[in-house]
């Protein structure tokens, strides 16, 4: 291995998952270690001659870009969540760097699928994502010793966003986007909305039950989002008036973390007003069981919701994502039906017997689309249509700036959906601009007031 390679990877921030030195040698191995990625330079790109699944689904191309990549002065990567824009043919991505290798901050991308036999991902630019003040985030402040004592005091630093899900508006004019928050500093998720050059423009207030416990409750007493496994998943109607929130595990007092033997509890989807802020219905949603034991004597196991996409009016499409030590990452592809599935809005815990949840079938298993290695897949779009009228489905993946992994992209074939809503994500025409994304009329009554959580 060149020097230089040893240099850059020894730079790169570590997982957040702890991970084998063996699987760093083995994908150093298979990979070699490749220059930075400058603006509108190719990733690494390669197709499939697997045959399309028995759903029709089939591989157009994958790609990949280095962790450890620095573009446009930044490290590029964490990729939590990507959205296409029909109207400039752009991708949009966010990372979720808690402004720690760069600011908080979103990319965009171009990659011509429809040549995608020779194309490949080339990052264009890069978006600052600022807080109501109109500065950027600030870095997470690290908390030191007392003096009475040698405990840490409270941490009482602004927020830092740890962001996951990123969506235009279908109305073109703003970038919807959500942070986990931090429940070990009572911090809960966030959705906000931000102008295409980063400017905040507003936050929505979510209902009071997404609230963490306070980190002092007892464990079997908390109730609201798990560290780590909250707002995970944002889609909005074709109409833009609902936006479907997704959250990655089951709530406290809704059920335990999956494990190989057993899935987890259920996971809530919830649908707001996007004009209102206001809930207006909730479904519950069960992901599966671990699928593969871990394969060293430590580490997590774990199976989860990563994002979901709106796929015609009745219909979303969830994108389940594990990771087992040793075992690698896997991802699932499931389709459900929102007319399935009692309202659980109401209700302040998941028992059984108390909901059903939404009935979901199975689209694909990543595992059988010849891909080599499956990463960390946190992110989904649509994106331009095919000539043959097939819908092209985006993937990227999360590489928690780690050297043995990749920012992965997929392109899928999907054959067209029998619901005629606007699930062609190129319907859409015009530009987008810096505007105010209140200075359009809105076919979903009056705007929200801007509110910012305390």
């Amino acid at each position: 291995m060149p020097a230089t390679c040893i240099q850059r990877l020894q730079r790169a921030t570590p997982a957040r998952w702890l991970v084998s030195a063996m699987l760093v040698a083995g994908l150093l191995t298979l990979s070699g270690c490749a220059a930075p990625l400058q603006p509108s330079t190719a990733a690494t790109t390669s197709t499939s001659p697997h045959a399309p699944q028995a759903n029709g689904i089939r591989l157009l191309a994958q790609a990949h870009i280095p962790a450890g990549t620095d573009v446009l002065g930044s490290r590029f990567g964490g990729i939590s969540g990507v959205d296409y824009d029909a109207r400039s043919g752009q991708f949009w991505l966010i990372s979720d760097d808690r402004a720690t290798l760069g600011p908080v901050r979103m990319y965009t991308a171009r990659w011509a699928l429809a040549n995608a036999l020779t194309s490949s991902p080339q990052i264009t630019g890069m978006v600052v994502l600022q807080g109501d003040g109109g500065q950027p985030f600030p870095a997470p402040r690290r908390g030191g010793a007392s003096a009475q004592g040698g405990t840490h005091s409270p941490d009482t630093s602004p927020e830092t966003p740890d962001a996951e899900a990123l969506r235009w508006h279908p109305s073109g004019h703003s970038l919807w986007w959500t942070s986990e928050g931090d429940p070990s500093r009572s911090i809960g998720p966030r959705l906000r909305e931000a102008l295409p050059d980063g400017r905040w423009a507003r936050t929505l207030a979510l209902p009071p039950a997404f609230e963490p416990s306070q980190p002092a409750t007892p464990p079997h007493q908390r109730s609201g989002p798990r560290n780590n496994a909250s707002l995970e998943g944002l889609t909005f109607s074709a109409d833009g008036c609902t936006a479907w929130l997704a959250m990655e595990m089951a709530w406290h007092q809704d059920g335990p973390r999956p494990t190989v033997q057993a899935p987890g509890g259920p996971v809530r989807i919830t649908a707001l007003n996007a004009t209102t802020g206001q809930a207006q219905q909730q479904r519950a949603y069960l992901p599966d069981a671990v699928p593969h034991a871990r394969r060293l004597p430590w580490g997590p196991e774990v199976n989860g919701v990563s994002e979901i996409l709106a796929d015609g009016p009745h219909h979303l499409l969830v994108l389940e994502r594990s990771y087992s030590a040793g075992a690698g990452f896997g991802a699932r592809l499931y389709r459900v039906d929102l007319r399935t599935g009692s309202d659980t809005l109401t209700l302040p815990a998941l028992q059984p017997g108390n909901y059903t949840p939404l009935q979901k079938s199975l689209l694909l298993d990543f595992a059988t689309l010849g891909l080599g290695t499956v990463d960390n897949l946190e992110g989904m779009t649509w994106a331009e249509p095919l000539p043959s009228g097939e819908r092209v489905l985006v993937l990227v993946s999360d590489d928690n700036f780690n050297p043995a992994q990749s920012t992965q992209w997929l392109a899928l074939a999907v054959p067209a959906s029998g619901e005629n809503d606007g699930v062609n994500p190129a319907a859409a025409g015009g530009e987008r601009g810096p505007s105010s994304p209140t200075s359009q009329p809105s076919p979903c009554g009056a705007a929200l007031p801007v509110k910012e959580p305390a």
